[in-house]
């Protein structure tokens, strides 16, 4: 009867906002898909699986990903792009019909936790300000409709250029010029129950700044006490740039009277490679500020002014996305390349250290370098060179994916591995470049590599609730341990669960 699958998914969602007490904050990953060698839904999810990420953040409802994801128990944000937040936001049939197609047509088995309303659109695209909280609005009540209005969250979201005066955090404001539109939007997230989405860039703030903060300050380098940055108001110090911009929202939220609305940040990271124009934009510092953020999200100790909230955050992104416009740092933010190999090593756990398979130096081909160049330099590589090209054959463990790069980077390094000691070089007429990061994947093992498998893993120490941040209420995300009575509850929801089938 429909009122025994009602009751079984209210007592579901009672079950997991209690099991969810005893998790800490998590790191989640942004997938964009802009990619020409785009991998397989499958193939994204092998890697997802293969690393132990648990949370990921979707740009559109891509079918392929949402069918995917089926039955894997990852946690995923579903996006509304820009381009439909208009007519969502014009009509309720609209709404419902998008929540019926791409949300309750892939729950339960997708384990989709949150609708995100477009990008950035207050700074992006304003003009559709106006309609940005009706279609959240819209959404909601669709999902109530469907009874999802619990187990789903909507939420929206923004990037720091809606705070007019960032720094001192405890004087920062949202730009006069949104308040109408922030104060319905905090409004409808209080009532809801839901969180704050927040992009936050130091990369894009030190850049802007020319110098005004040092650059150790936004990489989450330790600075000596004559550096340290204090707000001069509550006496905080602040050890990041990211988290005193995290500080700058709650402290804007709390000066239209909303203080108890959780931040979760929807991207941040920092591109490896750039123009020459963009020096700071490094594998050592894409590295460093990765590692760095890592470390500080899963101490659970949230923000100098939130300390009891977890800093939930999604790193920008799991792969470089090289058919984005824009400078060409806007093309290497990913962590992984589409060959599901690691762009540096990272360290995505307070209890363990991920890094490169093998030990010494890789040849791999540069991101970018002209194909009929890579292509003279792969033929000669397994012709002259001597490159064993055995296993970048149809059927062997490192074909797929069967681009250039990958069957480049393949034999640049079998023929480096084996020629170094002897002279050889890894150049190839400039389309080479040497890696300490071991770019074996799956079952394909470069040469020099001490052992199988991906260059980077991630895992998290603990599973976040599906609620980010609890359950609203500063007080309520604290990560307490279930106590004695919480594991009797549990076996009696469990029970009644098991009777209602």
């Amino acid at each position: 009867m429909a009122w025994k699958a009602l009751m079984q998914r209210l007592l579901l969602l009672l079950l997991t906002g209690l099991l969810s007490r005893t998790s800490g904050a998590f790191i989640g990953v942004d997938i964009g898909t802009e990619i020409s060698d785009l991998p397989t839904a499958s193939d994204m999810i092998a890697i997802l699986n293969l690393h132990q990420i648990t949370h990921v953040r979707l740009f559109d409802a891509n079918v392929h990903m949402l069918t995917a994801l089926q039955n894997s128990s990852i946690e995923v944000i579903v996006g509304v792009t820009n381009d439909e937040v208009l007519g969502i936001g014009q009509s309720a049939s609209v709404a419902a019909a998008w929540v019926n197609k791409n949300v309750a047509a892939y729950l339960p088995q997708t384990n989709i936790t949150a609708i995100a309303v477009g990008s950035e659109v207050l700074s992006t695209i304003p003009h559709a300000a106006p309609v940005l909280v009706p279609a959240m609005n819209n959404l909601h009540k669709a999902l109530i409709a469907t009874n999802l209005g619990f187990q789903v969250k909507v939420s929206t979201p923004q990037s720091m250029d809606v705070i007019s005066r960032a720094f001192p955090p405890s004087t920062a404001a949202f730009n006069s010029t949104w308040n109408t539109t922030i104060y319905q939007l905090l409004q409808f997230l209080k009532n809801s129950n839901s969180y704050y989405m927040l992009n936050a860039y130091p990369y894009y703030e030190y850049t802007s700044e020319g110098g005004i903060f040092p650059l150790d300050y936004a990489l989450f380098k330790p600075l000596s006490p004559a550096k340290q940055i204090v707000d001069p108001n509550t006496l905080l110090h602040y050890d990041s740039m990211f988290e005193a911009m995290v500080d700058a929202t709650y402290y804007s939220m709390a000066a239209l009277n909303f203080p108890g609305i959780p931040v979760v940040v929807t991207e941040t990271g920092w591109p490896w490679f750039g123009g020459a124009s963009e020096p700071y934009a490094t594998v050592t510092n894409a590295e460093t500020y990765n590692n760095y953020l890592i470390q500080r999200v899963l101490n659970n100790s949230g923000t100098p002014n939130q300390p009891h909230i977890p800093l939930n955050t999604y790193i920008y992104e799991l792969f470089n996305e090289d058919l984005q416009r824009g400078p060409i740092s806007e093309k290497n933010w990913g962590v992984f390349f589409s060959n599901g190999s690691a762009v540096y090593s990272l360290v995505l756990s307070t209890t363990s250290q991920i890094s490169e398979n093998g030990s010494g130096v890789f040849c791999i081909a540069k991101p970018g370098a002209d194909s009929v160049q890579l292509q003279n330099g792969l033929n000669w590589a397994c012709g002259p060179g001597g490159a064993n090209c055995s296993a970048i054959q149809q059927g062997q463990p490192c074909y797929s994916p069967d681009t250039l790069q990958n069957h480049a980077s393949y034999a640049y390094n079998d023929y480096y591995q084996k020629m170094n000691g002897a002279g050889g070089t890894c150049d190839f007429n400039g389309t080479a470049t040497t890696t300490k990061t071991n770019p074996s994947y799956g079952s394909c093992v470069f040469t020099g590599s001490s052992g199988s498998g991906a260059g980077i893993a991630v895992s998290p120490t603990a599973s976040a609730p599906v609620s980010p941040g609890g359950g609203g209420g500063i007080g309520d995300a604290t990560n307490t341990p279930v106590p004695g009575i919480g594991c009797l509850v549990i076996g009696i929801l469990l029970q009644l669960i098991w009777r209602l089938r």
